[in-house]
């Protein structure tokens, strides 16, 4: 990307995917949003969300590209091991 274009992109940096291969750790420690502390709390986006697959692998997860599947992730979290849907 050329430099005229870094000037006038709207997208958020921390959306956008590396070109280059990266690791889970790299992924991990990406943030895509940061906002400053001005009222309550800080709220820290992440780049990637980090999820256990059922073989024990890890899986990095785009906060926009993947966004329907960590929907998924997180109804999946919120059933016990009958299957049935808890709400707390």
């Amino acid at each position: 990307m050329d430099t005229q274009t870094q000037n006038f992109s709207t997208i958020n940096p921390g959306d956008r995917i590396a070109e280059q291969p990266q690791s889970i750790e790299e992924k991990s420690q990406q943030i895509a949003a940061d906002t400053p502390d001005i009222t309550i709390k800080q709220i820290t986006v992440p780049t990637y969300f980090i999820v256990d697959e059922e073989d024990g692998e890890q899986k990095a997860l785009h906060h926009v590209r993947d966004a329907e599947e960590i929907s998924d992730v997180v109804r999946q979290a919120r059933m016990d091991e009958n299957g049935d849907r808890k709400w707390w």
